[in-house]
């Protein structure tokens, strides 16, 4: 392991960061330090915040889903989360992102 990075488990759809395998369901391992750990944190506060305004925008019947800004972040930042899993995650974690499709090609 690098120099200053511990291990952690994500939940992707819960937004969870965990230090111990067993704490919680996880999907992903990855090997990460202190400010890359707070980076995917702001990624998932955002992604909840976004998440409520979604919910208010969905009672508003008229504005079309392709018009649509909130959800358009959603899938934005989705897609940051999958990046940084990729860049720090283990080689499991790397071979299921790319069996996904998700990430735009580099």
């Amino acid at each position: 392991m690098p120099e200053g990075k511990k291990t952690y488990y994500i939940n992707i759809s819960d937004g969870e960061i965990q230090s111990v395998s067993t704490a919680s369901p996880w999907n992903f391992k990855i090997e990460a330090n202190d400010e890359e750990i707070t980076a995917l944190r702001e990624i998932f506060d955002q992604s909840h915040s976004t998440g409520w305004q979604n919910f208010m925008r969905a009672h508003v019947p008229y504005v079309q889903y392709h018009y649509d800004r909130e959800n358009d972040a959603l899938d934005r930042q989705l897609i940051q989360t999958y990046e940084m899993i990729y860049k720090l995650g283990d080689e499991e974690a790397r071979n299921h992102i790319e069996s996904m499709g998700i990430l735009p090609e580099k």
